[in-house]
This record gives C-alpha cells, structure tokens and sequence, in this order.
C-alpha cells in the first residue's frame, strides 16, 4: 500500500482532519496489521513506538515526523543508521506550550472549585449555595519544569494572585524571577519546594532522572489539602503511590492528561475517583496548535519530496549526508 504520510496508529484523528485542510493533495495511511508492506516518505508515531523492526516495514522512509514536540518512542539510533531523519514540533512554535498551560489553569480551577462534582450534586441533593470553593488567590504553585509549557503556565498563573516558585534540572534564580517566580529550586530540594505548594504543576519530560519523581516519599511532603497536576508524562508518576496518597486524604485530588500506559484501561481506578480530573491526553489539542502543525508537517513533506532536510530536525548532523545540502 501506498501514501504519502502514513500514521502509525488511529490514534488523535483530528490530526488527519487539520493536515486534510491543510494539504489537500496528500494522501494519507493508517499502519495496521495485515497491511504491510507500506511504501511512504514520511511516518507519523502518534501514540505508537517506531523501533528499527518497524521503520524496515515501511519502503522508501525518508522522515519520521512527530505530530507535536515528543519523540521517546522513536529509536532515534536505528533512524540514523538507516538514514532516516526524525523531526518534531516544538511547542513553543506550534502553540502548544500555551494550549497545554490554558489546560494546567482550567484543571487547578476544576479542583480548586470541585466542578465534577457539581451537576451531579443538583441532580441529587436539591442544595444550593454548597459545596464551598477554593480560590487560587494567595496560594503558592509548584511549576515543576521551566520550559516553554512551565514558563507559558507562569505567565497564566500570577494574575489570579498565586505566590510562584519553580523546580528545574539547573535552578537559574535570575530566570525564574523573570518569569514571575518567587523561588528556584534544583530537582535535589523538589521535597522543600513540594512542602510549602498547594498546586503542583508538572511540565517536564519524562527521562531516567525523572521517571517516578512523583512517589510515595515526594507526595508524602506535600500539605494534605495540595492538588497535583500532571501535563507532562504518565512515568513522571507512580500510579499506584498517587492513588495511595488520593485514598488517604494525603491529597487533596488531581488532574492528569497522561498515563502509563496509554490509553488508560476504561476500568482504572484513576477514573472512579470523584476528585481526579482525568482526560485522554489532550491538554495541548487546540485548533490553534493542530492548524500550526498540520503547517509544518505539509512543509516537512514537500522538503523532503524536494530532498532538503525538513526545519527542527533533531538528527541533522547524522543524516545530513542523505539531503540536499
């Protein structure tokens, strides 16, 4: 079979529906079993993993482009021994990093002021004027990771009045004041940072350093009435210390937008509880964000038809030689 973007899995199909809009004259694949081989330029991983096996399955692979800014489950080793480019969106060039903070303020919002529970509770009670809210003003939020997503969310965040402090891999107090916070703390004192934080925000990716950050040991320093959020990876996360933490009244409730693994089992106990905002890994799908990538993969298409390397190009030094100069 042919096309010329292939997708690796059915998953975010508002994706094919922006890139449609935006090219046209494209034709589009879904990879599924008993369809190989594929002969495409260009694949899509969405939610799937492309390991060596995989880009040797598809004919004529020039780039392996992600639809947004994560690229942990392409074996970026295998694509530069086959010469194979791999590329991404950033999120600070496709809107992504504010889509994503828009999504961090709507959750702390939800928690702050119960609203999963409130329709229900008219359909039940008949009381009005209850339950009482919280306001975010005059509390303090943990942003964990100043990048573009934790530095978009600072700048949502100062206006309703919050005390900022931020957590980072290489604390730069200069920086971290320039983005509204009061503090900067080193991964090393994410428990003295956790401490005084009744919202903690979670944008950092997820690596070997911060697989699990969030655990038994760190969600037991947080205060008792605090509220996670978790926009970044599911592995940042020990599912079962979260649920833990959440059943204990050890925290307040949370909201997350990714898991591990994903998607969730419908039957997750992270779904059947009243104050855990769960959504399907959508915080940064926007119509802005999607109509600003759909831009750069159409692009990265027509570069690499042409035989150019295609902009944000993460392999560039190993694949070079494969491209145009």
């Amino acid at each position: 079979m042919q096309a010329d973007i292939l997708f690796a899995d059915s998953s975010f199909p508002d994706a094919r529906r922006c890139l449609r809009a935006a090219a046209p004259q494209l034709s589009f694949g879904i990879r599924a079993a008993g369809q190989e081989p594929w002969q495409a330029p260009m694949l899509v991983p969405l939610m799937s993993r492309i390991r060596a096996e995989d880009m040797d399955k598809v004919g004529g692979l020039r780039l392996i482009h992600q639809w947004g800014a994560g690229l942990e489950g392409v074996d970026l080793q295998a694509a530069s021994a086959r010469g194979i480019a791999v590329a991404n969106v950033p999120t600070a060039l496709s809107g992504g990093a504010d889509s994503v903070a828009e999504w961090c303020v709507m959750s702390a919002l939800a928690l702050s002021r119960r609203a999963m529970e409130l329709t229900g509770l008219m359909r039940t009670s008949g009381e009005w004027g209850a339950p009482m809210g919280r306001t975010l003003l005059g509390r303090t939020a943990c942003i964990v990771g100043l990048g573009d997503i934790g530095k978009a969310l600072a700048a949502r965040l100062a206006p309703f009045g919050m005390r900022l402090i931020a957590v980072s891999r290489a604390p730069d107090e200069t920086a971290a004041k320039s983005f509204g916070c009061h503090g900067a703390f080193g991964l090393d004192r994410l428990d003295e940072a956790l401490a005084v934080a009744d919202y903690v925000f979670l944008c950092l990716p997820h690596t070997p350093a911060t697989h699990h950050i969030i655990n038994a040991r760190t969600l037991a320093a947080m205060p008792r009435h605090g509220y996670l959020i978790n926009a970044g990876r599911g592995g940042l996360v020990d599912q079962d210390a979260l649920l833990a933490a959440i059943d204990s009244g050890q925290l307040a409730g949370c909201a997350l937008d990714v898991f591990t693994p994903e998607p969730l089992d419908p039957e997750s106990p992270l779904l059947r509880r009243a104050n855990i905002l769960a959504t399907p890994h959508i915080a940064g799908i926007t119509d802005h964000t999607y109509g600003e990538i759909a831009k750069f993969i159409a692009a990265a298409h027509a570069a690499v038809s042409a035989g150019r390397l295609p902009a944000n190009c993460v392999n560039r030094a190993e694949v070079a030689h494969n491209f145009l100069p």
